[in-house]
């Protein structure tokens, strides 16, 4: 019989990486994503699906819905989570890193960065890939929570759709990675939402601002479009809703 091997501290941050990016009900032996982490960890697949279940058992999103996850896991496990909890910048941009090694290919290609816009070398190119790497993750949280669909519209069209910052990465360090401080919104909703021309209101209600009557024979039929989702609730994920209080802090600055 083979002897169990340790999960090492590289292991876990790579498996807590893919469990940040992917639904909960996608953790299954099935998951191709899953699957590609089995291989180039050298373990089995049941292992990994079984980690990143693991990983849920910690998960306070999933607490407040009663899913308890299993309820064994490694001390491991709680270190690296509360290392995500505390840095979560420094240990999103290093769990890239460490994939983009494995992988044998650059943490710009694997976080699908556009590099032409980048300086050649030096500190200000890795501060810019830094925090587009977050970005990167912050979208996939966000995108994979809604199930890639709009929750204003409905809309499926993933080029379409836009990971949407309720408080700006400027503004609140704290939550630049929080999925709970993102939207799945469709790129009009999201302009509109940006420029404070929409918000959200108490039950997860949209409110779209008075300026938008100002329309022009021009401009009618793509106001009237955004207009149609005045007083409709948003169709809300089941993991990562929106926090109501940043959500408040958000429509305190549009009226």
């Amino acid at each position: 019989m083979t002897a169990r091997r340790n999960w090492s501290r590289e292991e876990l941050i790579l498996a807590f990486n893919l469990y940040s990016r992917i639904p909960f009900g996608t953790i299954n032996s099935r998951n191709p994503r899953i699957i590609e982490l089995a291989r180039l960890l050298g373990r089995t697949v049941g292992s990994v699906a079984l980690k990143l279940a693991n990983f849920a058992r910690l998960d306070p999103a999933l607490q407040k819905r009663g899913i308890k996850g299993l309820s064994h896991g490694g001390r491991g496990d709680e270190d690296v989570w509360r290392e995500f909890s505390e840095q979560p910048e420094e240990l999103v941009f290093e769990s890239q890193r460490l994939m983009a090694m494995r992988l044998g290919t650059s943490v710009e290609e694997l976080s699908g960065i556009e590099t032409r816009d980048l300086p050649s070398a030096g500190r200000e190119r890795e501060a810019l890939v830094r925090v587009r790497v977050n970005q990167s993750l912050f979208r996939d949280r966000v995108l994979s929570a809604y199930g890639y669909r709009c929750c204003v519209t409905g809309l499926t069209v993933r080029p379409l759709l836009i990971a949407s910052h309720v408080i700006p990465w400027t503004e609140d360090p704290g939550n630049r990675l929080n999925p709970r401080n993102g939207l799945c919104l469709n790129a009009l909703h999201d302009r509109a939402f940006d420029r404070q021309l929409m918000w959200i209101d108490e039950g997860f209600v949209i409110r779209l601002s008075t300026e938008l009557r100002k329309k022009t024979a021009q401009s009618k039929q793509t106001v009237d479009w955004l207009q149609s989702s005045e007083g409709k609730t948003l169709l809300l994920p089941k993991h990562f809703q929106p926090d109501p209080v940043l959500l408040a802090r958000h429509a305190a600055q549009c009226q």
